[in-house]
């Protein structure tokens, strides 16, 4: 069985016998599985009338446990975009009801972002139906295989990370 990035790798190597195309086979697979997950994470998304952006918001605020307050700039922290791409999407969920600011009771000049209830309600519904999403992603392959290539992928993704974590054994 042949898929698109065979075909575009025997091309290659037609074309250009010099070059060792090889990491094409898997970094361009990567990349249309992420396509593919994209359009399953803002579908599932916009079903819950929220975008990417603003699920990472609930998502971060949701992971922080109880009481589901952090700053704003913890939420920059965990999701990695400009001070005013998340005053944008902060507004917009407060405007829904979806989060509230509140003064932040160690500093008169701070805030801190609360997630409300329904905040909460319609982060977890998003949650669940882009779960079932990726499974159904993931389908093709077994639980074993998951766990494995799950392993793989950790090992390239790891040295890219910030805050890479080391084994002290």
């Amino acid at each position: 069985m042949q898929d698109e990035v065979d075909r575009l790798v025997a091309a290659w190597r037609r074309e250009r016998p010099d070059l060792d195309v090889g990491p094409f086979e898997v970094l361009s697979r990567l990349t249309r599985l992420a396509r593919h997950l994209d359009r399953a994470r803002r579908t599932a998304f916009a079903e819950h009338g929220l975008e990417v952006g603003e699920f990472d918001v609930l998502a971060a605020l949701r992971r922080a446990g109880d009481p589901y307050v952090l700053s704003p700039g913890q939420l920059l922290a965990q999701t990695l975009v400009t001070s005013g791409t998340m005053t944008n999407r902060i507004d917009r969920l407060e405007e829904r009801g979806l989060v509230q600011r509140r003064p932040d009771p160690s500093d008169r000049r701070g805030v801190h972002v609360r997630l409300t209830q329904q905040g909460k309600q319609r982060g977890d519904a998003a949650l669940a139906d882009l779960l079932d999403r990726e499974r159904e992603l993931l389908a093709g392959l077994t639980p074993k295989q998951q766990d494995a290539l799950s392993a793989l992928l950790r090992q390239l993704v790891i040295p890219f990370e910030p805050t890479a974590q080391t084994d002290p054994a």
